[in-house]
């Protein structure tokens, strides 16, 4: 893991949380446009709505894999096996301590321009 999270209110972790903050704010409300019918699969089977929370933890997460992508076409280099353990983790469970140690990632290299 990288050397900068050391606790929760590293800098780090709080340019993330602000970074997500804004992306809450540019969040387009979800609503079910009149008229929609309701799946007919089993409630079990369909995924869960997002909250908005989570829907911003993603935002986020898909800008830093946008600009580890360019980097990586501009380098060469690979992704590092840590950095996509960090990535799957923060796939399976979103949330900011996870979105942390992804970014934390990139920070190391340069690549945050927030």
């Amino acid at each position: 893991m990288p050397e900068n999270l050391k606790d929760s209110s590293s800098p780090l972790t709080d340019r993330v949380r602000a970074r997500v903050a804004e992306a809450a704010r540019t969040l387009k409300p979800r609503t079910r446009k009149p008229g929609a019918r309701k799946s007919l699969r089993s409630p079990t089977l369909q995924s869960p709505t997002q909250s908005p929370e989570t829907r911003s933890l993603r935002r986020v997460f898909k800008e830093l894999a946008v600009t580890h992508r360019e980097y990586r076409a501009r380098t060469g280099q690979r992704a590092s096996p840590a950095l996509r353990d960090a990535a799957r983790a923060f796939k399976q469970t979103p949330s900011l301590p996870s979105l942390v140690v992804v970014a934390a990632f990139l920070d190391e290299d340069g690549l945050l321009a927030w």
